[in-house]
């Protein structure tokens, strides 16, 4: 059966950002050829134009990729967490620890930022945030955590921990930062306790 359209167009957009995860992840965005890029993905360079605009919106889609990949997997380590309280602190250190992955340091931490601006901007940083603030409410109601504006504090905890990973990536000596930052965390977490659990 042949493809349709909109299947091709959607193979094209897995195989330039694949090619485009491994050439930022490797080179770097700003030494990342477009050329071998679409190459690698046997495609044409107005492929890339077609789908993403530019390199840039290309980078975008990749940081969207892994970031989104990032959430679902802090939100796995969370689950097993025990409890909603517990889930919280696992899935913020999970986020900072991820810093450690080479991929996510060059392209997510150091690249995005400086070619995609404000992290807290990006669409999937909102769709992570969302998530934080449902956890947030959820503990506010149990009474586990102060009444405070569920939004305020999703949002400073993970700036807390986006911040933390920033810290990680830009380090001369990333498993050293490591521990530093998630007992920090941990320990602003708890400042938001109705009472020390």
């Amino acid at each position: 059966m042949a493809k349709t359209r909109s299947e091709t167009m959607q193979e094209n957009r897995a195989k330039l950002i694949a090619a485009a995860r491994k050439a930022f992840a490797e080179k770097g965005y700003a030494a990342a050829s477009m050329d071998e890029l679409t190459a690698d993905a046997g495609l044409t360079r107005g492929a890339l134009y077609h789908n993403f605009g530019d390199k840039r919106g290309l980078l975008a889609a990749v940081v969207e990729q892994i970031d989104t990949e990032m959430a679902v997997r802090a939100k796995e380590i969370g689950a097993r967490a025990g409890n909603d309280w517990q889930g919280l602190l696992a899935e913020g250190a999970a986020y900072i620890e991820m810093a450690l992955n080479p991929e996510v340091q060059r392209i997510v931490l150091l690249d995005g930022p400086a070619v995609l601006g404000d992290p807290s901007q990006w669409p999937s940083q909102n769709n992570c945030l969302q998530v934080t603030k449902s956890a947030v409410e959820r503990l506010i109601a149990q009474g586990i955590l102060k009444p405070l504006d569920a939004e305020a504090v999703a949002r400073l905890l993970s700036g807390a921990a986006l911040n933390a990973a920033l810290w990680i990536a830009a380090s001369e000596n990333p498993q050293s930062v490591l521990p530093k930052a998630v007992e920090t965390f941990h320990a602003l977490a708890a400042g938001l306790l109705v009472q020390r659990l």
